[in-house]
Formats: C-alpha cells, structure tokens, sequence
C-alpha cells in the first residue's frame, strides 16, 4: 500500500532513541545510514524486507517541524504482547497515553490496539488482529 512514512523531528537524536526503543518490540531495526542527499534522518524497517519504511528526519525546507492535527501512524504488530511493549516502551521513552492496550470491538472484536504520542506529538497507533 505505501513504501514510506517520514515524520519531521525537532529533537532527532532525541526521536531516534524514541523510536529504537519503540519499533525494536514489533521486530524494525534502524538501517545503515547513508545519506541520499537529504536532511538528517533515520529509517526502520523489517530485516530481511525493502519496504515498507519508517523515517524520522530533519525537515527538508529547514522549518520547524509539526504534528499534523488528523494524522497517525499505525504499525502492525505480531501479538498482543508486542502491541503492549512497542505502548510501554513509548510512555517510558517520553510519549503521551492516547489509549492503554485493549481490544477495541468498535473496530472489530480482535482489534488490540493501543495509542499514544511521540515526544515531539505525533499520533501512534500499535494493533494487533488475527491474520494480520
């Protein structure tokens, strides 16, 4: 459906850690760095894949990054018990509880998800359903 997602940090350094000890739970690692000519930035992905991406990078036109007001990032997550670590690693690295953990049968009577912000704002979503 999408080969990237790239959010704008304020703070890199401080989202890289952010999102190391996030993403590590739902099995993404950070590539290699290399530079493609663009802004400072990281990326996640799953081993062994291509895409999808998840980047954090400075903004390419130099302004200050935002939180888009409507916007969430939603990862897959293999398990509960991953939906559960990727939420407690978020609120312990810094984030903002949106949603504690739970089944969420407005959706579907398997959807378990859990929300929260990231330091600089941004909506995270972390679910878990069968077959996913």
């Amino acid at each position: 459906m999408f080969s990237h997602i790239q959010i704008g940090a304020r703070d890199l350094e401080r989202l890289i850690a952010f999102y190391d000890a996030v993403l590590a739970p739902l099995g993404l690692v950070r590539m290699d760095a290399e530079s493609d000519g663009g802004p400072a930035g990281a990326g996640w992905h799953t081993p062994g894949t291509q895409y999808p991406l998840f980047y954090v990078q400075l903004p390419f036109n130099g302004l200050p990054a935002t939180w888009g007001n409507g916007v969430q990032v939603s990862f897959a997550a293999g398990s509960r018990e991953q939906v559960r670590a990727a939420w407690q690693a978020a609120i312990e690295q810094g984030g903002s509880d949106e949603g504690e953990p739970g089944i969420r049968e407005h959706y579907s009577p398997d959807y378990y998800g859990a929300y929260c912000r990231d330091p600089e704002g941004n909506k995270l979503c972390f679910v878990h359903r069968d077959g996913m």
